[in-house]
């Protein structure tokens, strides 16, 4: 493979600096499909106190530098971010034609990524895992990332979207050009999730006969008000059905105070944020998920690769499933219809087990190996090198 290619990728992952995390191992593999990766990180000093920075940049593989912007606020970040970036275009001697900007998203880092293509003229790359125009997208910092991204997403060369779905909706919304939006969902690992061992057994834990698992962040997009009400409507025919949330968040107090509401004290267990999921997701009963919206909808291809039956609304990849073979898919106002669903699943194996088979089935089909999606990457990247403008 040729390797000629020089990148400027811009992100916001402290993880990249975690030696022997899954993100920084990413980017050295990145890194081997190009001739040089140069990633400028947004964050301030308090993560790189420990590092040994030399000349601005720390070098994390051959051909990799990560070069932190150590902003002394917040605010200041994408112009940090888009400052160094413009000095390691002109440094490392970028030929267009031969080098891209890729951005791992239209807000913060897409904002710097453009102020590096308007400077040196070198095509943009967008990453967009989410869709930041969803109604369910709010606050006042959301809607502030919303104006970002509208001219960012508008001036990119190229937009890599996750999904089929959220390249629709970019698509209708903002009246982009088919032809740049390319659809890569996220790379996930399916022998490591398939072969994850079980450290423990929910079932070993809690005195429940049938739990339910819910994975994500605890905000208000997931709509995990919906996840009690459902159990609450469950138990009043299974009363030994519990729900183990995993994930954290602003809405974590609310909810618990909706627990005591709904008289679900010692059915419901919250354990925060997990690093390793399997044990979850391999002796749990079923996977619920209720969100109001998904971008790709990671923790439903989890659980559905380790073997669980799955309830969700029709988000993010869930829009790509068949309803009724490959999981249960109900609105996301409907917990009488998750409940009924939930119920099937409690009393009919059969059903039970034909969509615990199918989803795997599906989602073995559907996603890409390792090989594959480096080589998409890479082709990605080719070909927006080579969209020049004046």
């Amino acid at each position: 493979m040729e390797k000629d290619l020089k990148i400027l990728m811009i992100s916001s992952d402290r993880n990249i600096l975690t030696p022997g995390s899954a993100v920084s191992e990413r980017m050295k593999e990145y890194g081997g499909l190009v001739e040089e990766l140069h990633i400028v990180l947004l964050c301030d000093s308090s993560h790189t106190s420990s590092l040994k920075i030399e000349n601005g940049k720390l070098k994390i593989a051959e051909g990799v530098y990560v070069y932190p912007t150590n902003s002394s606020m917040k605010i200041l970040r994408p112009l940090d971010a888009a400052r160094i970036g413009k000095r390691i275009v002109l440094k490392n001697k970028f030929v267009r034609g031969e080098c891209v900007v890729t951005t791992q998203d239209p807000f913060e880092c897409g904002w710097a990524g453009l102020n590096v293509k308007k400077k040196w003229r070198i095509p943009l790359e967008v990453q967009l895992h989410t869709n930041p125009f969803s109604p369910y997208f709010g606050g006042f910092q959301n809607r502030v990332r919303q104006f970002f991204a509208r001219t960012v997403l508008a001036s990119a060369d190229n937009i890599r979207v996750v999904s089929e779905n959220l390249r629709h909706n970019i698509e209708n919304l903002l009246k982009i050009e088919n032809s740049k939006l390319k659809i890569l969902p996220i790379y996930v690992d399916k022998d490591q999730i398939e072969n994850g061992q079980i450290s423990f057994d929910l079932h070993a834990r809690y005195p429940w006969h049938f739990i339910l698992l819910a994975a994500s962040r605890i905000t208000p997009e997931k709509n995990l008000s919906m996840a009690l009400r459902v159990l609450a409507l469950v138990r009043e025919r299974y009363p030994s059905t519990g729900l183990v949330i995993a994930g954290s968040g602003s809405e974590e107090k609310v909810l618990k105070s909706l627990v005591e509401k709904l008289g679900l004290a010692g059915f419901v267990e919250f354990v925060g944020w997990q690093s390793e999921l399997a044990s979850f997701y391999k002796t749990a009963n079923a996977f619920i998920q209720t969100s109001f919206y998904e971008g790709y909808g990671l923790a439903l291809v989890e659980a559905g690769l380790s073997g669980l039956p799955v309830v969700t609304t029709p988000v993010g990849i869930a829009t790509e499933l068949e309803n009724g073979k490959d999981a249960y898919i109900f609105p996301h106002d409907r917990p009488d219809m998750f409940a009924a669903g939930i119920v099937d699943l409690i009393e009919n194996n059969e059903k039970r087990e034909n969509l615990r088979v199918n989803l795997k089935h599906t989602l073995d089909a559907r996603l890409l190996s390792k090989e594959d999606y480096m080589a998409k990457i890479r082709d990605n990247w080719e070909k927006t090198a080579l969209k020049i403008k004046p």
